[in-house]
């Protein structure tokens, strides 16, 4: 790798077939994100200068590794500013998510910045994902946000038995780090583990991992 790499060229460095419509949206998001974060701290001051690296390319790793057929309904439990549900509605402009999250400042941030990028395949709720009775989804995806047992727990009554993708059932794709060996242990589940870096070598994701439970 020739020197560190900023802003949209991280991500292009992986991905070469976006739209131009969807190149602007990923260009946007740095100062969209910059601006609502000086007012509402949704990424931390250090990060919001790698946004792209740590935010916007760590939330790709899904769509690198699982293409979300046209259709699908993907919920995002506890997204925070927005991640990783923004840059996969970014990728994924025919598939429907419902961002969710507990703090309804964070959700004012998305619901802008959803807004800005015209991506009218995002809804937002304010709510934990638990207490949602209403909806089901065909995916739930997650980055960071509870242990692997508690996070199953909360997506396993939302998602749906049929499964409308040939490759893969349907289930839970999160982003974790670390060593997950005793949180995997403790949730008895047995999870296919995908490091990031094996998707994105070179971009800084060591001991950074991606789970797959099926329902």
């Amino acid at each position: 790798m020739d020197g560190p790499q900023t802003g949209m060229e991280v991500i292009l460095r992986y991905f070469s077939d976006f739209t131009e419509n969807q190149l602007r949206q990923f260009a946007l998001l740095e100062g969209l994100y910059r601006d609502w974060n000086a007012q509402i701290n949704v990424v931390s001051r250090k990060d919001i200068e790698q946004l792209y690296e740590r935010h916007v390319l760590h939330s790709l790793a899904i769509a690198a590794w699982i293409d979300f057929a046209p259709g699908l309904e993907v919920i995002d439990i506890g997204t925070g500013g927005g991640f990783p549900g923004i840059p996969l509605a970014i990728y994924f402009p025919e598939v429907r998510f419902c961002l969710v999250d507990s703090i309804g400042k964070k959700l004012k941030v998305v619901d802008a910045v959803a807004q800005a990028l015209g991506l009218e395949n995002v809804t937002t709720r304010h709510t934990r994902a638990e207490d949602i009775r209403d909806r089901t989804f065909d995916f739930a995806v997650s980055r960071a946000v509870a242990p692997l047992k508690e996070l199953w727990a909360w997506s396993r009554p939302l998602l749906r038995k049929e499964r409308r993708m040939e490759d893969f059932k349907n289930g839970l794709v999160c982003l974790k780090g670390g060593d997950l060996a005793q949180e995997i242990s403790e949730s008895r589940l047995r999870p296919h583990v995908q490091p990031v870096d094996s998707i994105f070598p070179d971009a800084g994701f060591e001991e950074k991992y991606l789970l797959y439970v099926p329902v």
